[in-house]
């Protein structure tokens, strides 16, 4: 395993590191689990917080992974309790981030599994497909589901993204981490 550690927080632009690495963000709903899904691919309970509390995440956090990547967690979004002003600051972040980081490899999108698709994940995966920027859609929350509930939560999901791949991902279980590490390294282009 590679060693990870935390190298910035940032609440603008200009506080982003220098751009010498591939990175893989991690984007969705507030509390849809982008913390709990880092911590699981690096083996660690704690290195980013994960709190039941929505919009705990208010600035972009890079993870190092060794000399080989960047894991970068964004602020969740659709979070009604934040005054109008913040939840613009994090959208302005959000985009200088998506749209002007040249070695953004890949996106993971995530969508709770037990809700799937809401209005704020379409706009973000729309927004993505318009940019061209290439994402992964990963369904968080699945050991809270039963057999059923889970295909029909997962046929539900496919139906709106025909022939994309949707990676089921459990905390609990680590059910999914195998999977999208491999996702992770498959992306990564050399530079």
């Amino acid at each position: 395993m590679f060693e990870v550690e935390f190298q910035a927080s940032a609440a603008t632009p200009q506080q982003f590191p220098p751009e010498t690495l591939p990175e893989f963000a991690f984007l969705g709903r507030s509390n849809v689990g982008k913390s709990s899904l880092l911590n699981s691919l690096v083996g660690k309970k704690r290195l980013a917080f994960v709190s039941s509390t929505p919009g705990r995440t208010q600035t972009i956090n890079f993870y190092r992974v060794g000399d080989r990547f960047l894991l970068v967690d964004l602020p969740g979004y659709g979070y009604a309790r934040i005054p109008k002003s913040e939840s613009s600051h994090w959208k302005a972040l959000a985009d200088a981030y998506l749209l002007g980081r040249q070695t953004l490899e890949l996106s993971l999108l995530l969508v709770d599994s037990r809700r799937g698709w809401m209005d704020a994940d379409r706009q973000l995966r729309d927004y993505l497909e318009h940019y061209q920027r290439p994402y992964l859609v990963v369904a968080t929350k699945i050991d809270k589901l039963n057999r059923k509930e889970e295909n029909q939560s997962m046929a539900a999901m496919r139906a709106e993204v025909p022939g994309r791949e949707i990676m089921p991902f459990s905390a609990l279980s680590g059910r999914g981490v195998r999977e999208i590490w491999q996702t992770i390294t498959k992306s990564k282009t050399p530079r």
